[in-house]
């Protein structure tokens, strides 16, 4: 596998981007590391880049001069690399795969104060390996499963700021936390070609970004290899989710602490891995009640240990010789003494100092972020330091899969793919906010009542249920695409084009060749974004 940069021919004359247009939508980090020259960060908009010979794609797919240049990487495949691409996709007309992991993508915001926390207080793990941003190493660091580089904003855009993909606003000398994510491509089979479906980043100057696209980047790259040492020993980085995080520690008999906010799906994870877990919530717990009772015994002048009821169908469900899991939630609201209780069971797998657990019994706990309760407190040392730590961050890519899976509504399938920081709204404790788990109730709200929206304010809150009404309306009142003279269309503002291209999307399942046709009428920015939101949908199965 080698790296090029496609021909102006390749481009323009032979057609290998006709399908999607020849823009490219811009990563955050292509936003963060490529200047600024008034128009390249405008919003909405594609990104320059680079192709051989001196030529370049302008934001628009046009073959125009341009002073300033992101690049879109190119993959030449050698025999044998095919096996090396993963969740290939195709629609017909366009096939993509995903290959490689790159920092594309800011950090979920619920994530960046912890990462920030950790990086100050020098416990983020630095994992050895590093990404080349802007000619400069950078480490990548792990956060649980995730993994990121820290990069600081050199210049903003014309008002020396920048809004990033999840509408984050950054200024000149913030830090930014960049996840390293998998790199999706379009696979042009017939000739070998990888072509990336973004600008993945910017910075550098053209002889500097061919030296590097073509050594250091595929290193970097490149998905972690397992390694053999002398012997016959060897050993392997394997890239994990959060579940399957999980899932090897409980398989190794190592007590897990899973860390998450509210709804954000600590207790499904851990159903996913054992459907008949003992759920203890420790917050209606006592000291005695985990312990269990010391009852006197009048007849026989004795006091009595009696065995606490949670051991008991602990027992009963690990007579098959299945691993179970004993699952402590809410462990960071349990008082200090209960704490003091778990930290002797998860130490010693006995109960009260007497009652061994069953062997094929796994320790599970979980808690919710500090910032979400007055009442939570910070695991003492000694117990923090028994368990492996998992931190979770449900986001609309990695919940829409389980959504699908669990058969949500489709209504709000459709809503949060096309509005994804409506998954999590603020919590202020005077009227109900959204967040994974109470969109799960409004879909159960609105199968059983046959969609009815005006069942969601109470669950989402107002404001989130207004805009979910409003989506739908739109999607109603433009149920019909219209016929268009060329000279409506350019009259037509920047804000109504989009509008239109909106409706071009909602219609596209139905009435796709009208949709594209239409789409393309528009203008190849326009093209671009329908062609970007059509790939996502279909990643989410819509």
């Amino acid at each position: 596998m080698k790296s090029i940069f496609l021909s102006h021919d390749q481009v323009f004359e032979k057609g290998l981007l006709e399908a999607v247009g020849a823009a490219a939508p811009a990563t955050d980090l292509a936003l963060l590391t490529t200047p600024d020259d008034g128009f390249v960060h405008e919003p909405g908009g594609g990104m320059n880049y680079f192709l051989a010979e001196g030529a370049c794609v302008d934001r628009f797919g046009r073959a125009n001069p341009c002073s300033i240049c992101a690049v879109r990487p190119v993959l030449l495949l050698e025999p044998g690399d095919e096996a090396l691409l993963q969740r290939r996709r195709s629609d017909g007309s366009v096939t993509t795969v995903e290959y490689g992991l790159y920092p594309t993508t800011i950090l979920d915001r619920s994530l960046r104060d912890l990462a920030e926390k950790n990086l100050q207080q020098r416990s983020l793990r630095d994992t050895g390996r590093h990404v080349t941003l802007r000619g400069t190493q950078q480490p990548v660091y792990q956060l649980g499963a995730k993994q990121m580089v820290v990069l600081t904003l050199e210049q903003g855009g014309a008002n020396g700021y920048l809004q990033l993909s999840d509408g984050s606003i950054v200024s000149e000398g913030d830090r930014v936390f960049l996840e390293l994510r998998p790199v999706r491509w379009i696979y042009d089979e017939a000739n070998r070609l990888l072509i990336s479906c973004m600008a993945l980043f910017g910075g550098l100057e053209r002889d500097e970004a061919a030296a590097y696209v073509q050594g250091p980047f595929l290193t970097e790259l490149a998905p972690e290899q397992e390694e053999e040492l002398p012997g016959g020993m060897g050993f392997r980085f394997v890239q994990h989710d959060e579940l399957s995080l999980i899932r090897a520690y409980v398989e190794a008999n190592i007590p897990v602490f899973i860390h998450g906010l509210s709804g954000d799906g600590k207790s499904d994870r851990v159903r996913e891995i054992d459907p008949q877990v003992l759920d203890i919530e420790l917050v209606n717990e006592t000291p005695e009640t985990i312990n269990g009772r010391a009852v006197y015994n009048e007849a026989k002048d004795e006091i009595v240990d009696i065995k606490p009821a949670w051991l008991v169908r602990l027992e009963r469900l690990c007579r098959d010789g299945e691993p179970h899991i004993l699952f402590f939630d809410e462990l960071t609201n349990a008082t200090k003494q209960t704490q003091s209780v778990i930290f002797k069971i998860v130490l010693e797998h006995f109960v009260n100092n007497r009652w061994p657990l069953p062997e094929n019994a796994r320790i599970v706990a979980a808690g919710n972020d500090r910032s979400e309760s007055s009442a939570s407190h910070d695991l003492a040392e000694p117990l923090f330091g028994r368990f492996a730590h998992v931190y979770i961050r449900t986001t609309v890519e990695n919940w829409m899969p389980w959504a699908v899976r669990r058969r949500i509504n489709p209504f709000v399938l459709e809503f949060l793919a096309n509005n994804d920081l409506y998954l999590r709204t603020p919590f202020t404790g005077t009227e109900p906010h959204a967040d994974p788990r109470r969109w799960e109730m409004a879909s159960r709200a609105l199968d059983a009542s046959g969609n009815d929206f005006a069942l969601l304010e109470p669950i989402v809150g107002r404001d989130t249920a207004e805009s979910f009404v409003k989506f739908f309306k739109a999607q109603q009142q433009l149920a019909v695409l219209g016929h268009y003279t060329d000279e409506e269309l350019r009259r037509f503002s920047i804000a109504r084009k989009y509008q239109l291209a909106q409706q071009c999307l909602n219609l596209a399942a139905a009435k796709e060749q009208e949709a594209l046709e239409l789409v393309r009428r528009l203008g190849p920015e326009y093209e671009a974004w329908f062609t970007y939101m059509v790939e996502r949908r279909k990643s989410f199965g819509l």
